[in-house]
């Protein structure tokens, strides 16, 4: 919340100073806690380790413990577990019927109260309306989220009311260089079938 708030202070016609007792949180030796250890999940685990940031994980199947060791991931078959002891939690997971609203008020109550909620999967992955009371309540200390629903998100919401909270506007992969290389991948799943080979980028039903 620094940089949000930080930047809005250094931009205002009102600003005369800049307080030196104005502090944020730091994320190295910090938890880290990874709900869904997808392949976007785990190339946030290896950025995570180089701010020397305990990493934990709840995934469906656990990864092969080589992997683990690479990113010095330990992994919590209870999200429970993942939720009591996180800085900051990240939620990566694909939105099924299983992931619905699968941080609500029970999960963010288990959450330490100095603990930051990160989403960057789906927005219906979190119960909003749960979510707007922890942050009212300071249950968690934050929130910063790139995704909602829906979005965008009504004027009139109160998410959007609150000081402790950063919300962008889905963007991440939203670069030159992302959006190209997804083109790219299309382009070769589409040729390979074209071609009758394998198709590189597969997705099986489950």
């Amino acid at each position: 919340m620094c940089l949000h708030a930080g930047c809005q202070i250094a931009l205002s016609p009102d600003t005369k100073y800049f307080a030196v007792d104005w502090l944020g949180v730091e994320v190295t030796r910090a938890t880290l806690g990874i709900i869904g250890m997808g392949s976007i999940g785990y190339k946030v685990a290896q950025r995570a380790r180089a701010f020397n940031m305990r990493i934990l994980y709840h995934n469906r199947n656990r990864r092969r413990k080589e992997e683990e060791e690479a990113v010095g991931a330990q992994y919590c078959a209870k999200m429970e577990d993942l939720l009591q002891q996180s800085d900051f939690v990240m939620l990566v997971v694909n939105l099924t019927p299983e992931t619905h609203k699968l941080i609500g008020k029970k999960e963010l109550g288990l959450m330490k109260p100095t603990a930051t909620l990160i989403n960057i999967s789906r927005g219906a992955v979190i119960d909003q309306d749960a979510l707007v009371e922890a942050l009212q309540d300071k249950v968690i200390r934050a929130a910063a989220l790139d995704v909602t629903y829906p979005e965008p998100l009504p004027r009139d919401h109160p998410l959007l009311n609150l000081n402790n909270i950063i919300i962008t506007p889905h963007i991440g992969t939203a670069t030159v260089q992302a959006l190209r290389m997804m083109a790219e991948e299309a382009i070769a799943n589409m040729l390979a079938v074209l071609n009758d080979q394998p198709i590189p980028s597969e997705v099986f039903p489950k």
